[in-house]
């Protein structure tokens, strides 16, 4: 991520990235120290594994803690225009594949996207093909079987 540039979140997401870091600060990091404060306790480090483990864990939810406190300093919390009509970050859009499987995605930026949340990147193959499209039109997606095409059902 670059470090000046704005990172536009909706509401809840960066509710949900606040909740994370203040999560991995007041628990995962706590609890994490306490077991690596345990390891360091049997005597000597240099030939445990569990330690070693315990560092890497470590490194991981520290990184995560930095990249989570750089996204929230730079984010700019957007409203989508739910009357445009015009599929936008923040935009809830339904679409309906070649095969007539209905999915309802929310745009978000990509420091945002989770799929099991059913949100997916501005930046991602679907989200490209949809973004800027209306109610109605389709979107061409390649997909290493082959190309999909969505129709639009709606956008909220």
């Amino acid at each position: 991520m670059v470090n000046d540039r704005t990172v536009r979140l909706t509401e809840p997401g960066k509710a949900r990235l606040a909740d994370e870091l203040a999560t991995l600060r007041t628990e995962r990091q706590p609890a994490l120290a306490s077991r690596i404060h345990d390891a360091t306790e049997h005597g000597d480090v240099s030939d445990n594994s569990e330690y070693e483990d315990l560092k890497d864990e470590w490194q991981k939810m520290d990184a995560r803690i930095r990249e989570l406190e750089l996204t929230l300093e730079r984010a700019e919390v957007i409203t989508p225009d739910a009357t445009s009509g015009i599929a936008e970050l923040g935009s809830t859009v339904t679409l309906r594949s070649d095969d007539g499987e209905e999915e309802t995605w929310v745009l978000v930026s990509p420091e945002e996207a989770n799929s099991l949340e059913g949100t997916i990147s501005t930046e991602s193959p679907v989200g490209r093909a949809l973004f800027g499209r209306r109610a109605g039109d389709s979107a061409t997606v390649s997909a290493p079987s082959g190309d999909i095409v969505f129709t639009i059902v709606s956008i909220g």
